[in-house]
């Protein structure tokens, strides 16, 4: 598994760079112009010309995107054009409160989704199994703007039992849970139940049956642990999503995360912030992959990797 490990780490390095020629074209293609934009709208030429000079605006953008490669193999991903502070203090200051979030919504979704799915299949076509998907159809239906905005009204406003804004206690977390997990817990649900069906139809699932062995043994210990592939696939899928698009619930709730600063990088057309938290979305998307993969193992002892 460590050369494995290892192997994969290294065919990181290309992809990574690809994605940074992509992300750096891209936010170059953003419209407008970030001297302007910092400078205001009274600003003399000149002025404008002085803080493209600054930040090296006004290079040719091959040369930009070789010093930008520079400084990050450096560990340097630049300074904000909005702060004019360095970039990796800025997302690290604000990578901290996302994820908050992000455990949050983990704390709960995943078991509360897993279970639905399995009880969903051994009930199937009963009662429980028509309620349970009821359950998760809602919660992919609901949008997470107008779960928040009754999450707030009705036990902030009406109730006075949770917090509508802001972090410090975990009664803040509450309501940024639910928006965040909903989500999950539903499309966890829906494929647990997909997963689960399909392995008790497998040959294995009817030899143990055959064998005599007690139903709870066929279930939990033949079907629900080999069902857990494709589970951990999507799961790790809706996690590295929650890190990258916590924009809505951080705007609800006030919560100044990597979500609100994408969004207020993307205003004000500061470059470099935008660079560097979209290679750090990218990373982590390749990094929960590999996690993944190395859970394959753990859940399968006969997967190899070759």
């Amino acid at each position: 598994m460590g050369r494995y490990c290892a192997k994969r780490l290294i065919e990181t390095i290309p992809l990574m760079l690809i994605i940074s020629i992509v992300v750096f074209m891209f936010i170059h293609l953003i419209p407008g112009d970030p001297a302007r934009t910092l400078a205001g709208v009274e600003a003399t030429p000149e002025e404008i010309e002085a803080i493209r000079e600054e930040f090296g605006l006004n290079k040719p953008l091959l040369q930009q995107y070789f010093d930008y490669m520079v400084g990050l193999l450096h560990g340097n991903m630049g300074r904000s054009l909005k702060s004019n502070i360095p970039v990796s203090e800025l997302i690290w200051s604000r990578f901290q409160y996302t994820i908050q979030l992000v455990f949050a919504g983990l704390i709960w979704a995943p078991f509360v989704g897993i279970f639905i799915g399995v009880i969903c299949a051994i009930k199937r076509g009963t009662w429980v199994d028509l309620g349970g998907m009821l359950i998760a159809i809602c919660g992919l239906s609901a949008p997470g703007f107008w779960l928040g905005l009754m999450g707030i009204q009705y036990f902030s406003v009406k109730l006075g039992m949770l917090p509508s804004a802001g972090l410090g206690t975990w009664k803040n977390l509450v309501l940024p849970s639910i928006v965040m997990g909903t989500g999950i817990m539903a499309t966890l649900a829906r494929y647990s139940r997909s997963s689960m069906l399909e392995t008790l139809r497998e040959d294995y699932v009817r030899t143990a049956r055959a064998k005599g062995q007690k139903e709870s043994i066929v279930m939990f210990r033949h079907a629900f642990k080999n069902s857990l592939i494709q589970v951990v696939t999507i799961l790790g899928l809706q996690i590295g999503g929650l890190l990258s698009g916590s924009v809505i619930t951080e705007t609800i709730f006030s919560i100044p995360g990597m979500g609100r600063l994408l969004v207020d990088s993307i205003a004000y057309r500061d470059y470099p912030a935008i660079q560097g938290l979209l290679m750090i979305f990218a990373l982590q998307y390749v990094l929960i992959n590999l996690i993944v993969d190395m859970l394959y193992g753990v859940i399968n002892p006969k997967i190899r990797y070759d």
